[in-house]
C-alpha cells in the first residue's frame, strides 16, 4: 500500500529531528488516493473531513426576482483536499432534505363524491446534514459527497415545478460549479470555488433524488461522468398519466404535479410562487390526461440522445409508485455505457435489499467512472435480475435475449395460442368499489373478464413489456380499460421488507452522522395468485395519448396499450391469466359505477415476451 504523511505532521517531525543546516529537509509525500485490488481504499479520516455550506447561482429565475435562483449546497470532503488533494464528487440532489409540507391530495378521484378527500402526502424525511451511507462509505475512499436542495425547497430559492426545466438547471448549476463554470458564495457572500474537485461528477438518488440525475444527464452537461437513478422518473407523464388517463402513483391517490410541488415548496416562498402553482394546476389537465407541451418539458426520454454520462439503472419490480415503465423506457432510449439492476422490492434502494453486493458494485462503478480505476466492471454482464426474493440471475442485457414475443388470444375458453370464437362477445359491469386485487381473485366474477391458459407444462419466464389488443365497447361514464396480467398458482411471494435485529457498519461515524444502519430483509407470504403487471387506457385516447376523441356508447373500437414492463417466472403447473376491468381503484380516477364493457372474442390478444 502506498502511504503518506499529512503535511502538518511531516513539518513537526522534521523540526523535531533537524539535520545539519546544509542538508535539505525531505519533502513530505503528498496525500493521495490509494487503490488496492481494483478498488479505492478507506485511507482518509472521516472524522476530520471538511464540511461546508454554500450557494451556487443557477441560470434560472423561477421566482421572478430578477436574478438567478441560488441553490444551497453542502459538501463533505477529505481534509487532505486542503493540502492539494483533488477528488471526484458523488452528488445527491433532493427536494426533501428540509422535509415536506402537509398538502391534501385532490378530492376528485371519486368524480361523483367531492366530499371524499384522501390523506395528505407528508412523508417522513431525515433532516440530518448528511443522511444515508454515501458520505460514511465514500469520503474515506477519496471522494467528496455533495448534497443540494432542489429548486424552491430547503435552502434553495425559486419555485418547484415537479420536473420542469428550472429544476433541471438548478441541479446542473452544481455540476457546473464543480467544474468552475458557475459562481458559488458562502453565507457572507464571499466567492467560493471548488478547486479541490477533479471535475468528475457522479449523481445518484432514489425516487425524486434519482429523477433529478436523469434530468441533468439529459442536458449533456460536461463533467457529469455517470448517474445512478434508483426508482427514478424518466417521464413525468408516465408518473401521473397513462395512455390519456389520469392515474395516481400507487399509494397516493389524488396526488398530481401541483400537490407534489406544494409539498416540497419551502415554507418561506408560498406567496412568491403562487402564480407558478396556479400554472401547474391549470396546465397539468386532470380532465383529459392528454400528453401536451406541459408533459413534453418533463419527458427526459425525448433528450436521451444528449446523455453523455454512463447510467446504472436500478428499479424494483414491485414498485407501483414510480412504475417500472420509467426504468424500461429510459434503458431502451439510452445509447451510452449502461448497467441495470431489477430487484424484487418496491420503491426502495438496493442498500435495503442486497446491501453487501450493492456496496461492492456501486463502489467499483464509481471507482471506474470517477477515479478511472481499471477494475473490469464494464466487461461483466450488464443486467442483474432478481426473479424471486433472493434469487438473482445475470444477463448480457435486458429484457433477457431468450424471451420471444408470443401472442395469446382471448377466446371463450381462455388464453390460447390460436384465435377462436370469432363473432362471440362477453361483457362485465364496472365496479369502482373493488380493488384490482379483489377483481383478480380466483373464482367467478361479474365485474371482470378473466382469461387463463391451461396449466403450464414447464417453467416460463416473462421478460419485457406485454401488450394488449382488444375490440371493445363501453357504455357509461368511465372511459378506462385496465388489463391485469396474473400468475395463478400457490407460491411464496414478495410481501414487503422488514427491519431485523443487528446493524451493518459500512463506514466510520461522526456526531449526528452514524455509519451503521439497521438490517432489513424481505417478507414473503404464501399466496394463491399475484398480479404480475398491469396497464391502463383512456379509450378517448385510443388514437393518440395527445388527443381525446368522444366515445360513442356501445360502439366497438379496436384499442391497444402496453402493460408495465417486468420480469417474472411462472412455475410449471401455474396458469397465466389476463383479467380485464375498467376502473383500477388504486390508480385511476373513479366514475359512477355501472359502465358496461363488452369485448369481441377472437380479435383480442396479449403479446407476452416469454422464454
Amino acid at each position: 500500500m502506498r502511504t503518506w504523511i499529512p503535511l502538518v505532521t511531516a513539518v513537526a517531525l522534521v523540526a523535531a529531528a533537524a539535520p545539519p543546516a546544509t542538508a535539505a529537509p525531505p519533502k513530505p509525500e503528498a496525500p493521495a488516493v490509494v487503490v488496492r485490488d481494483g478498488v479505492t481504499e478507506p485511507v482518509f479520516d472521516y472524522t476530520q473531513a471538511v464540511r461546508e455550506r454554500l450557494w451556487v447561482t443557477s441560470a434560472t429565475d423561477s421566482d421572478g426576482d430578477g436574478r438567478g435562483d441560488r441553490v444551497e449546497v453542502r459538501v463533505i470532503r477529505p481534509r487532505e483536499t486542503l493540502d492539494g488533494l483533488r477528488v471526484p464528487v458523488i452528488f445527491q440532489p433532493s427536494p426533501y432534505y428540509a422535509g415536506l409540507n402537509d398538502v391534501p391530495n385532490h378530492d376528485d378521484i371519486d368524480r361523483d363524491d367531492a366530499a371524499r378527500r384522501s390523506a395528505g402526502t407528508a412523508r417522513a424525511q431525515e433532516e440530518i446534514f448528511f443522511s444515508g451511507y454515501l458520505d460514511n462509505y465514500f469520503v474515506p475512499r477519496g471522494y467528496a459527497v455533495v448534497f443540494a436542495d432542489g429548486i424552491g425547497s430547503g435552502g434553495s430559492e425559486g419555485c418547484p415545478s415537479s420536473g420542469a426545466r428550472n429544476e433541471t438547471l438548478g441541479m446542473k448549476a452544481v455540476v457546473d460549479w464543480l467544474n468552475g463554470r458557475a459562481p458559488g458564495a458562502d453565507a457572507a457572500g464571499a466567492a467560493v470555488a471548488a478547486g479541490w474537485s477533479t471535475g468528475k461528477v457522479g449523481m445518484i438518488g432514489v425516487s425524486y433524488n434519482g429523477t433529478l440525475p436523469n434530468a441533468v444527464a439529459a442536458t449533456g452537461v460536461p463533467g457529469l461522468e455517470t448517474i445512478v437513478p434508483i426508482a427514478a422518473i424518466s417521464s413525468w407523464y408516465d408518473y401521473y398519466r397513462a395512455n390519456g388517463g389520469v392515474v395516481a402513483p400507487g399509494g397516493y391517490q389524488g396526488e398530481d404535479t401541483d400537490v407534489l410541488a406544494e409539498a416540497v415548496l419551502t415554507r418561506r416562498n408560498p406567496e412568491v410562487c403562487a402564480a407558478a402553482m396556479d400554472a401547474l394546476r391549470r396546465d397539468q389537465d386532470r380532465e383529459t390526461g392528454d400528453y401536451s407541451a406541459f408533459w413534453a418539458e418533463r419527458d427526459y426520454t425525448r433528450a436521451a440522445h444528449r446523455v453523455r454520462a454512463s447510467v446504472f439503472v436500478v428499479h424494483g419490480l414491485h414498485d407501483f409508485n414510480v412504475r417500472t415503465k420509467q426504468a424500461g423506457q429510459w434503458w431502451d432510449a439510452l445509447r451510452v455505457p449502461k448497467k441495470i439492476w431489477l430487484h424484487q422490492g418496491a420503491h426502495t434502494d438496493p442498500f435495503t435489499v442486497r446491501r453487501a453486493e450493492w456496496l461492492r458494485t456501486l463502489h467499483r462503478w464509481f471507482d471506474f467512472w470517477l477515479h478511472r480505476v481499471p477494475n473490469g466492471i464494464m466487461a461483466e454482464p450488464a443486467a442483474d435480475v432478481e426473479t424471486a426474493p433472493g434469487t438473482w440471475t445475470t444477463h448480457r442485457t435486458w429484457p433477457v435475449p431468450e424471451a420471444r414475443t408470443r401472442p395469446l388470444f382471448l377466446t371463450p375458453g381462455g388464453l390460447s395460442p390460436l384465435p377462436g370464437g370469432l363473432g362471440t362477445q362477453a361483457g362485465f359491469v364496472d365496479d369502482p368499489a373493488q380493488t384490482a386485487a379483489q377483481l383478480a381473485a380466483p373464482g367467478d366474477g361479474t365485474n371482470r373478464l378473466a382469461y387463463l391458459t391451461p396449466p403450464l407444462g414447464r417453467e416460463r419466464r416473462l421478460s419485457g413489456t406485454p401488450r394488449v389488443t382488444l375490440r371493445a365497447s363501453l357504455d357509461g361514464r368511465s372511459p378506462y380499460l385496465t388489463a391485469l396480467l396474473v400468475d395463478y398458482g400457490p407460491a411464496q411471494r414478495y410481501a414487503g421488507v422488514r427491519t431485523v435485529p443487528g446493524q451493518d457498519c459500512v463506514g466510520p461515524s461522526a456526531p449526528g452522522d452514524p455509519g451503521c444502519f439497521a438490517r432489513r430483509e424481505y417478507v414473503t407470504a404464501e399466496t394463491p395468485y399475484e398480479i404480475v403487471t398491469r396497464g391502463w387506457l383512456d379509450v378517448r385516447n385510443r388514437v393518440s395519448a395527445a388527443r381525446s376523441l368522444p366515445i360513442t356508447a356501445g360502439k366497438a373500437y379496436t384499442v391497444s396499450w402496453d402493460l408495465q414492463p417486468t420480469d417474472h417466472v411462472f412455475r410449471a403447473g401455474h396458469r397465466i391469466g389476463v383479467v380485464l376491468i375498467s376502473t383500477d381503484r388504486d390508480h385511476t380516477l373513479r366514475y359512477r359505477a355501472g359502465t358496461e364493457v363488452r369485448v369481441r372474442h377472437g380479435l383480442g390478444n396479449v403479446l407476452v415476451p416469454l422464454t
